[in-house]
């Protein structure tokens, strides 16, 4: 237990502020914010054990990411999933957040005293670290009810929190939701530019490529996927059934062409283009290219994984039919002045979603083009020569064989080590430590996220 006098300097707690103040400015991580802020506070001689702060986020896989602080330990992470996957519902309906909340509260104080029931189950964890007192508080971003932080401070000093420490702790609250705030927009904006432009796309127009015209060509392993018979699924299945089902869809066949150097630039409708970067040489291009065929490999195998399912619940196979080609695409910004969109365009981008539409004349769902086949290598089936529109030259158009689909071991592994990871995910650090996978939660506003 802290025995230490809480004398409180106001200079140095001055010094914490600036520091937030610099912080915020220079652009750094909320991680970062909270973790150097928590050290200062304990440095400056506030008698802290332990801070919990948590911040709702716009994402499109968490509703609120949590920080908690412990003293001569850091700062640990957890995300709160917005499908509730680690969350607790009736220890959050408990839990001193969801009593401000509800109450409509700015603070709530309480004493730590082991020998007494806890009144909030967060408190028996409390009592295990010798907590003596605990500090609650909301703090409103101001847009909406739905954004802004909660967090608590906790002591472990001998006589609780002093009124001068109170007083320091509501000063500091003040500076560090400025900082956060501002930590948390810029989160925003990287969530949202990556979440709907895709990774290189995001991080270009954060870099200032935001004017009509701007971007650049490449060479690339293109590949493009697309559902069969959507619209029959549209009209037989319903609108909300539907985009499950295609949601499903893109879960099962996209998801290994967004990783290990590939990116999908855009979907579709019921479609999407992804490509794999490479060199003009031949060793990048074999690389880009026995890349993307890897990923074929995992579509295939979850496609086959998703298909099983449907069926076990009474439902059709989705199919889908998958053009692969190497080709330069030009890439960048187009559209009107002040309404633009990341495209991606040029002679090779039309040839692999043509050879996408030979699938249905092949009835096959996967075909290549020669340059592809070339190289990728692997096992190669010839089906003819095509005269693509648009295209002057007839391409030559390939099936891949059986053993071109097997998945090697070290793929398989690859496949399940990454599987669920997304490029969000891995941006966002979140998602340490899951907890239980409860069947429903409360609709609780997402400022509320986070239990302790």
């Amino acid at each position: 237990m802290n025995t230490r006098p809480a004398d409180v300097s106001n200079i140095l707690l001055d010094r914490v502020s600036s520091w937030l103040k610099t912080a915020a400015l220079g652009g750094e991580s909320l991680e970062y914010i909270i973790s150097g802020f928590c050290e200062r506070l304990a440095a400056a001689g506030l008698p802290l054990v332990r801070v919990h702060l948590s911040f709702s986020m716009l994402h499109p896989l968490y509703d609120a990411l949590g920080f908690t602080w412990m003293r001569g330990e850091g700062v640990t992470i957890e995300g709160f999933r917005a499908d509730g996957e680690n969350e607790e519902p009736s220890r959050f309906l408990l839990s001193p957040y969801y009593y401000l909340l509800n109450n409509s509260l700015d603070h709530l104080r309480r004493r730590i005293d082991p020998k007494t029931p806890s009144e909030f189950p967060i408190f028996d964890d409390l009592k295990k670290i010798g907590a003596t007192d605990y500090l609650a508080f909301v703090q409103s971003f101001g847009e909406s009810p739905g954004q802004g932080m909660v967090g608590s401070w906790s002591t472990d000093a001998a006589g609780g929190f002093s009124e001068t420490v109170v007083e320091a702790l509501l000063k500091v609250q003040n500076s560090l939701a400025v900082a956060a705030k501002m930590a948390v927009l810029g989160k925003l904006a990287d969530n949202m530019l990556l979440t709907y432009l895709g990774g290189n796309a995001g991080r270009r127009v954060l870099s200032g490529q935001i004017r009509r015209g701007d971007g650049e060509t490449i060479r690339a392993a293109l590949v493009m996927a697309d559902m069969r018979q959507s619209t029959v699924l549209a009209e037989k299945e319903g609108r909300q059934a539907y985009i499950d089902t295609l949601n499903d869809f893109f879960d099962a066949i996209a998801t290994p062409f967004n990783r290990n150097g590939g990116e999908i630039l855009s979907f579709i409708g019921d479609g999407f283009l992804a490509v794999y970067p490479c060199g003009r040489h031949r060793e990048p291009s074999q690389v880009a290219a026995q890349s993307a065929m890897a990923a074929v490999r995992h579509a295939t195998m979850r496609m086959d994984e998703l298909n099983a399912r449907r069926n076990k619940q009474g439902l059709a196979d989705i199919r889908y039919g998958i053009g692969l080609h190497v080709g330069n695409v030009m890439f960048g910004n187009v559209g009107l002045r002040d309404r633009l969109t990341f495209s991606a365009f040029g002679s090779a981008v039309n040839e692999v979603q043509r050879l996408q539409g030979l699938t249905k004349k092949y009835s096959k769902p996967i075909v290549a083009s020669q340059t592809f086949a070339t190289y990728s290598g692997g096992d190669w089936v010839t089906l003819g020569e095509e005269k693509l529109r648009g295209v002057r030259q007839k391409l030559t158009v390939l099936l891949p064989g059986q053993a071109n689909l097997q998945l090697d071991q070290a793929e398989a592994l690859d496949g399940e080590d990454r599987d669920g990871r997304s490029e969000a995910e891995q941006v966002m650090l979140l998602y340490r430590d899951a907890r239980a996978n409860p069947d429903h939660r409360p609709r609780i506003p997402l400022l509320s996220r986070g239990i302790n």
